[in-house]
C-alpha cells in the first residue's frame, strides 16, 4: 500500500493576505482559487518542487494552526536569503548536528514552517 502526503489544509482568518502571504513573499504556485458557491472558497498553493500544496479559504472549517511543516531546501542559508529578501521574518540558521540545518517562519495566522536541509550521506539520527 502507498500513501502520498498532497494537501495540508491551514486554517488563516484573512485569504487575500495569506495569498499574498505564500505567493509573493514565499514563492509558491498558485494552482487554484475557487468559489464553487455557499460562500465557499478555497485556495491551493505548492512549493516549487513540490509535490505536495497547502490550502485554506472560507467555508472550509477553522482548526488551529500547524506546527512545524517541513520544507527541505538544498542550501538553507540560500533559501533563508531569498526569504529574507522577500521580507518573511525567519530565524537564524541552526545547526543541529548530523548534518542537519533549520531556519524557521511562520505565516501571519502562527501556521509555523521550518526550512530543513540535510547534507549530502548524513546518517540518519539514532
Amino acid at each position: 500500500m502507498q500513501m502520498r502526503l498532497e494537501l495540508v489544509p491551514l486554517a488563516v482568518s484573512d485569504v487575500e493576505r495569506s495569498i499574498a502571504f505564500y505567493r509573493d513573499r514565499v514563492g509558491f504556485t498558485l494552482d487554484h482559487d475557487v468559489s464553487p458557491g455557499n460562500g465557499m472558497r478555497v485556495v491551493q498553493l505548492t512549493p516549487p518542487g513540490s509535490a505536495c500544496s497547502i490550502a485554506f479559504g472560507t467555508g472550509m472549517g477553522g482548526g488551529a494552526p500547524v506546527s512545524n511543516i517541513h520544507l527541505v531546501v538544498d542550501d538553507v542559508d540560500a533559501a533563508r536569503a531569498v526569504l529574507a529578501d522577500r521580507g518573511v521574518e525567519i530565524s537564524p540558521v541552526q545547526d543541529v548536528g548530523g548534518g542537519v540545518r533549520y531556519a524557521f517562519f511562520a505565516d501571519p495566522d502562527g501556521n509555523s514552517w521550518a526550512l530543513q536541509e540535510i547534507a549530502v550521506g548524513a546518517a540518519p539520527p539514532e
